[in-house]
Formats: structure tokens, C-alpha cells, sequence
């Protein structure tokens, strides 16, 4: 076997690798045997079909695969001798001949692979960078608090629309009649509840319900109908208003705090506040720390000046992906993918470098905060643990799930990493402005 290595251009090498009918007869002879075994050809027992008869039938696919195959693994065995580490994978060149493997036994292959950039990063605390933290405001506050509350109050009789109130109305077009429909203030955006706004029992207005209920499956279940009868109904209702409820505060008594905080640690409305403050700020830190990470990436690829063979990697990523994209597909995408490609690559660094690892622990951990999330997104802020535990079972069984909490734990190590090598200061800043600097990101 002899293989022969080309330099290109952008970190790139041409690997030609020529193999001789010795360096895969005996992976070819002994599929060629497999074959055989199985073999049910009429007129043979199994087992007895002449090997000449299998050679013919089969011998090119099978020198064809054990031939490559023998080149890719050589390829990869000379990278790893010569201490060569290359990104992506070994991809086939465009500059490959054809072959032919019905009568010839020696064959040149021809690979590509990209290698990798060195990076060379010094930090220290002339590295700036800012972390950002968002202000609780006092609408932020009253908001959190009224929608948390909003579970453990209660809907009573109101004599006017003002914000969010829950209203029964009758609808009307003249062929269906609901008496008792529920149209909910609080699900609409502020233009769609302006013209009810300050209206009381009794007011009418003409109102289209497909602007209503935009839901199709809502809409049948307030005409009381099949979904497939929604198309020949005239959408144009006189709406009037019969009830106007709204949401009011449960009363901050022993009772409330009891069945909110059934371990006790909320007995009072000072308490209840702190405890409102400290959800907020948890939910917040989430965010600070994701637009955090994004600065550490933007300044590490920026600070390490990566030249990337970009060329290469469009070809890698078209080859990998066996036609699901086309090329112009995948330069439409490129520079998006190249920064995160970059990013896992700058990370990959650090955790050789520094030694980082995630424990079996962390990464428990992890899924069960995610599995409790997931319920609270649910309505179930406070699931049973063994529920939770099962959950996280699942989470990790799924190898997809299990890799993204990996990879989302070694991010958060690296961004530690690299934020105690460097000068942090923290800024309080607004929603507003967190939102501008977001979209910059």
C-alpha cells in the first residue's frame, strides 16, 4: 500500500492512496464466503453454489467495498501516526478516477481532508467584556406577581370592561344563535381589545368571528358544530355583551399562603414579594447568561482570527448530507453555520486545554431541571419527584437529548472558564436595551 500526501490551499490536503490485490484479498475472500452461505440460487443446496459462480455474481461490489474501505481506514491510521488533526471528516475528491473492478486489482484512491487551525489565545484581564443584567422594573414586578396570583384567585362580577376581563356574550347572524359564548380579553393582543374597552352589559357590535376565535377547533366548539361545517357559515355575528367578569386577587390570609406555599416558606405578602423578585431575577439570569455566552463566542472567534477552509467545508457538508441540500442551499446558510462551527471548535480547545469535564451528577441534574420545566410549562410548578425522576430517565435515555445536555454543560463550563481568565464587569440595563443588544447578537 503506498499513500502519498498533497498540500493545498486553506489548510487543505489531497491524500492518494493506492492499494494492491494483497492489501484486501482476504476481506474480500471471506465475504465472498458469507455469500456463499447464503446463497439460494435454484439447482444448489445451500452452502454448495460453485465459488467461481459467487465470484461472478459478486466479486466487483465486494473488491470495490473491501478495496475502499482498506484505503479510508489507511487514511485515517497515517492522520493519527503523523499527529495530524484535521476537522469535519475524510470526504472522497472530486479528482477521483473511475475504476475498474471487474479486471484490475490495484487501485488509487483519492481522499480530501481539511486540517485544523492552530489556535493560539492568551487571555487575561486586559480581555474586556460586560455582563449585562436586566433591572427588575416595577411593571415587571406587578406583572409576574398578577399572573402567579392568577392561579389561586378568582373571577367575579364586573360593570365595565377596563383591561383583561373574561366576557359571556350572545352571537348572532341571523341563521345560528350562541347564547353563551366565552370571548377571553386576556388572550388578545391590545388593538383586538380596544373596542371593548369601557363597555358595559348590554353593549352590541357587529364582529367577524374568524378575527374572534382564530382557532378552528375553538370556533366549531362555540357554534356547535363539526370543523368541516365552518366553510358555509357567514362569519359576520352581532356580538352583544351579557356578563363581564374579572380576575380578582386572592386575600393574603393564612389560607392563601398555606395552599400556595404548602412548605412554608411564604407566610406574608414582604415574603411573597421577595419570593415574586427572586423568580423573576432566576428567569432573567437564564437570559443574562445565554446573551453573556453569545459575547464570549462573538469576542473568542473574533480574538482568535481562525482562518477556515471554507471551500472544503461546503464540500464536507454537501457530501455528509448525501444530496439532502444543494450547494446553493448550503452557501445560503454557510456563514451562520461557520461561526457555530467555529465556535464548537474554540470550545473543543479549552476543554483539552484546561482539562474541563461534566459530571454523571451535573448532567442529572440537568435533565431534572429541564424535566421539571417542562412540567411547570404544563401547568405542574410543583411535580411529584418521582414523577420528575422518571422524566429525567427518559430525557437521558434519548441519546439526541442526553448529547444536547452534554453539549450545553461543556458550553457553560468553557464560558467559566474563560470568564475567570478574563476582566468582567456587570451592567444593570433595561428590557429595552437588553432587547437592542439581543438583536445585534
Amino acid at each position: 500500500m503506498k499513500i502519498v500526501r498533497e498540500q493545498r490551499e486553506e489548510l487543505t490536503s489531497l491524500v492518494k492512496v493506492t492499494v494492491e490485490e494483497a492489501d484486501y484479498r482476504e476481506a474480500v475472500e471471506k465475504d465472498l464466503r458469507a455469500y456463499r452461505r447464503k446463497a439460494n440460487i435454484p439447482g444448489f443446496r445451500p452452502g454448495m453454489v460453485p465459488m467461481g459462480m459467487i465470484k461472478k455474481m459478486y466479486g466487483a461490489g465486494v473488491t470495490a467495498e473491501q478495496s475502499y474501505r482498506t484505503a479510508s481506514n489507511a487514511v485515517f491510521e497515517y492522520l493519527q501516526k503523523e499527529g495530524i488533526d484535521y476537522l469535519g471528516d475524510i470526504i472522497p475528491s472530486d479528482e477521483q478516477g473511475k475504476f475498474d473492478f471487474e479486471n484490475e486489482t490495484e487501485f488509487e484512491f483519492m481522499f480530501e481532508f481539511a486540517e485544523a487551525p492552530k489556535i493560539d489565545l492568551e487571555l487575561s484581564d486586559k480581555d474586556e467584556l460586560t455582563y449585562n443584567r436586566i433591572k427588575i422594573e416595577e411593571k415587571m414586578h406587578n406583572d409576574y406577581r398578577t399572573n402567579f396570583l392568577r392561579g389561586y384567585g378568582r373571577l367575579v362580577d364586573a360593570d365595565e370592561v377596563v383591561a383583561d376581563e373574561a366576557l359571556n356574550v350572545t352571537l348572532d347572524n341571523g341563521e345560528i344563535n350562541v347564547s353563551d359564548a366565552y370571548v377571553g380579553l386576556v388572550s388578545m393582543t391590545e388593538e383586538e381589545r380596544k373596542p371593548f374597552i369601557g363597555q358595559k352589559i348590554g353593549f352590541k357590535t357587529k364582529v367577524n368571528i374568524n378575527d374572534l376565535y382564530k382557532n378552528p377547533a375553538q370556533r366549531a366548539a362555540i357554534l356547535q358544530v363539526k370543523e368541516n361545517e365552518l366553510e358555509g357559515i357567514n362569519p359576520e355575528f352581532e356580538l352583544e355583551i351579557t356578563n363581564i367578569r374579572k380576575f380578582a386577587e386572592p386575600e393574603m390570609n393564612e389560607e392563601f399562603f398555606k395552599m400556595a406555599f404548602p412548605s412554608g416558606n411564604v407566610t406574608n405578602e414582604e415574603e411573597l414579594n421577595k419570593f415574586i423578585d427572586s423568580r423573576i431575577e432566576e428567569e432573567l439570569g437564564h437570559e443574562c447568561d445565554y446573551m453573556f455566552t453569545l459575547q464570549v463566542r462573538d469576542f473568542l472567534i473574533k480574538k482568535a482570527g481562525l482562518k477556515m477552509p471554507e471551500a472544503f467545508l461546503k464540500r464536507w457538508l454537501f457530501t455528509i448530507n448525501e444530496g439532502k441540500f444543494t450547494m446553493e442551499e448550503i452557501e445560503k446558510d454557510f456563514d451562520q453555520f461557520l461561526k457555530m462551527f467555529t465556535w464548537n471548535y474554540i470550545q473543543k480547545h479549552f476543554i483539552k486545554e484546561d482539562k474541563l469535564e461534566v459530571s454523571k451528577e451535573e448532567v442529572d441534574a440537568e435533565a431534572l431541571a429541564f424535566a421539571a420545566a417542562q412540567f411547570a410549562q404544563y401547568g405542574m410548578p410543583s411535580a411529584p419527584q418521582e414523577m420528575l425522576e422518571n422524566f429525567k430517565t427518559k430525557i437521558l435515555e434519548d441519546k439526541n437529548q442526553a448529547q444536547k445536555i452534554y453539549e450545553k454543560l461543556f458550553e457553560k463550563k468553557v464560558v467559566e472558564d474563560v470568564k475567570s481568565k478574563i476582566k468582567v464587569s456587570e451592567k444593570q440595563i433595561t428590557t429595552e436595551e437588553f432587547a437592542a443588544l439581543a438583536k445585534e447578537l
